[in-house]
């Protein structure tokens, strides 16, 4: 019998023009994680210089592990191959490559599938996504929502004729020119990663019928956009990737994260939970994720396999 040689990677960058091949098969990931996920791949596909193979109805990722290192680096395969085989056919890939085999990002619910596999584990602690329960988000029940519910009712008191609206493409455009006027450099300690989220962020706002992605604003009294955000369904979690507001109206920020969560359950009953990505190590936006109460954090591992 003459052993059959694995078949080979064919990576190429990830173009928006990509979105609807990869889309389909990213949810099939089974993942509540904001790294497996069209915004999570899309959005930051230059900043970790994301490139993908397509074998055997599998979707292979291949780009920057989320650590200082930022060394080459693989997403878990996502599709039909049988995890064992997609492995080894990373492992392949890796020595025809002068490469170490690391998988980054690993949610830790997938750990165990990977024990037999695995030389080290390294935890991402500054990756971890925050995971809420969408009813506590969308009713604010309770005395530990007491402050959230105040900056609501705020809002709502100061801006009689409020609105929410579905984001669509036009209202999205519209967005964009508002995040211009929006100083995001007090919203994160790195400048640097500020300026780069506010990039892709407008690369969506601009092209927004492209991501499929659900999306709302919020409108003052006088039919101004003070807040808006977008997000993806996975499953029975919505991944926030972009809220926005402008600072100067009270409570704009708590009432488009409390109307988009009760708008997205009405419409997706199934939706169980709300993931709002991670802080990167960022102290401002690691309070702020803090003060909603997350249900749990979904760690992530860099994962260093056999060669």
């Amino acid at each position: 019998m003459v052993a059959t040689r694995p078949k080979r990677l064919d990576f190429r960058p990830v173009t928006a023009a990509d979105i609807g091949l990869l889309a389909p098969m990213l949810k099939r990931s089974g993942s509540r994680s904001c790294d497996l996920c069209v915004g999570g791949i899309f959005m930051w596909v230059d900043y970790f210089g994301y490139e993908y193979a397509m074998l055997d109805d599998t979707l292979f990722v291949k780009g920057l592990s989320e650590d200082a290192s930022r060394s080459t680096s693989f997403s878990l395969p996502v599709g039909r191959m049988p995890l064992d085989k997609a492995i080894r056919v990373i492992r392949v890939y890796c020595r025809a490559n002068g490469l170490r085999p690391l998988l980054s990002a690993v949610p830790e619910d997938r750990l165990d599938e990977l024990r037999g596999f695995v030389s080290s584990i390294e935890e991402l602690p500054d990756w971890a996504d925050y995971i809420y329960r969408i009813d506590d988000l969308a009713s604010l029940s309770g005395k530990r929502y007491n402050k959230k519910r105040n900056h609501v009712n705020r809002f709502m008191a100061d801006n009689p004729g409020w609105s929410l609206d579905p984001m669509d493409a036009d209202n999205a455009t519209e967005a964009a020119r508002v995040f211009c006027g929006i100083d995001i450099q007090s919203e994160k300690a790195d400048p640097m990663m500020a300026e780069f989220e506010r990039e892709q962020s407008l690369e969506v706002l601009r092209d927004f019928s492209r991501y499929h992605f659900e999306g709302a604003v919020l409108r003052d009294g006088n039919g101004d956009i003070v807040a808006f955000t977008a997000a993806e369904i996975a499953g029975d979690t919505l991944i926030v990737h972009i809220e926005k507001m402008l600072h100067t109206v009270a409570g704009a920020g708590e009432a488009i994260n409390h109307l988009f969560a009760k708008s997205m359950l009405s419409k997706h009953p199934g939706l169980r939970y709300v993931n709002r990505e991670d802080d990167a190590g960022d102290p401002g936006l690691r309070y702020a994720k803090e003060s909603y109460h997350p249900a749990f954090k979904l760690r992530k591992y860099n994962v260093r396999l056999y060669p």
